[in-house]
């Protein structure tokens, strides 16, 4: 049974008591952390030389059992992600490790990227290896088809006020069609299905005696929605992330890289040859970005979130360009062109 929605102030003080009771501190105070796209929020609490992280997950929006489930999960296959120190499942409040602030995102450039991405590829290759996923919920055809239509609603007809005609509609689908068919192909693993720059934490090595090197482990976090699903999704997730970009013969370089890793690993029966792997993780990052369209359009018009609509650009200059490069879409390619036009797809969402 889920718990009723509170009223903001309400949740805000049952919050701030829990976090008191649990650390039996009375004068504790909490601030602001990070929030993410769902209505899950985090808060620092300050105890002494010691810093918390207070998870708020109201039930009957967010339920806070996936997250725990697969924390322990990925726990226990000797990935970082936060030690749970106390929690209130009815309630949806979780007292958990703070992993610092210290995103990939910011502190990602030309001369970090190589050890962070090194770090984040070395935690991939343990999660896909190491941890069990079959008893996930399948990220199937069903599931893929249900993604690609936020295109249509939220970004061309909501964001740009476009229609398709039924002849545009026929090359939709064809595109649809092809990006499925590569994603089903793939053998199939744990898919955290949002391993990017904002998820992962730059943990100092410092802290972890194990560590051989700065960032050697990664803080993992926002994993609740993982599934059963292809290899390449969160490869590609990280290396096309949508909140920053490199240049495409490094990124290529960085994908066969992980390929021939996985060559070593069990998995490696599975893996196809340079060619058909990149075309899928081309094609399975082209899905997902086809996806991100409609999600962030739907962030800003449905729950109010416009924060993500600057990154509106990038995300659609991804689709542009591997569509672009494949001939069976670029009549796909070609139609987004046309939608888009000149227009600055960040600026026109407010109208």
């Amino acid at each position: 049974m889920t718990s009723p929605v509170e009223a903001p102030g309400d949740r805000a003080a049952a919050r701030l008591a829990w976090a008191r009771q649990v650390l039996g501190n009375d004068r504790l105070g909490l601030a602001p952390a990070s929030a993410d796209a769902s209505a899950r929020s985090y808060w620092r609490a300050q105890d002494g030389d010691r810093s918390w992280i207070v998870m708020d997950s109201p039930p009957a929006q967010e339920d806070p059992r996936p997250w725990l489930a697969i924390d322990r999960r990925l726990a226990a296959a000797g990935l970082h992600v936060p030690e749970v120190h106390a929690h209130d499942l009815q309630r949806g409040f979780l007292l958990i490790e703070d992993l610092g602030s210290g995103t990939y995102l910011d502190l990602l450039d030309d001369t970090s990227v190589d050890a962070l991405y090194g770090a984040a590829l070395q935690a991939l290759l343990r999660m896909q290896t190491a941890v069990e996923a079959r008893d996930l919920p399948a990220y199937d055809r069903a599931f893929l088809t249900t993604e690609l239509e936020l295109m249509p609603e939220w970004f061309l007809r909501r964001h740009l006020g476009c229609t398709p005609s039924c002849e545009e509609w026929d090359i939709l689908e064809n595109a649809f069609t092809i990006l499925l068919q590569a994603a089903l192909e793939q053998p199939r693993c744990f898919v955290h299905r949002d391993y990017h720059s904002r998820n992962l934490l730059a943990v100092d090595a410092g802290a972890d005696p194990a560590a051989d090197a700065p960032w050697q482990n990664p803080g993992i976090i926002d994993f609740q929605g993982a599934m059963h699903g292809p290899i390449t999704y969160d490869l590609v997730s990280l290396l096309r992330d949508c909140y920053i970009a490199w240049d495409e013969r490094r990124v290529e370089a960085w994908a066969e890289g992980y390929r021939r890793r996985l060559l070593e690993t069990p998995r490696g029966a599975g893996i196809p040859d340079q060619a058909r792997f990149l075309r899928w993780f081309d094609l399975m990052g082209l899905q997902r970005h086809v996806k991100i369209l409609g999600i962030f359009c739907r962030l800003h018009y449905r729950d109010g979130k416009s924060g993500y609509l600057g990154d509106l650009p990038r995300v659609h200059r991804y689709v542009d360009a591997v569509a672009g490069r494949h001939p069976e879409l670029q009549a796909f390619a070609s139609l987004l062109r046309r939608y888009v036009g000149g227009r600055d797809l960040g600026a026109i969402a407010g109208r």
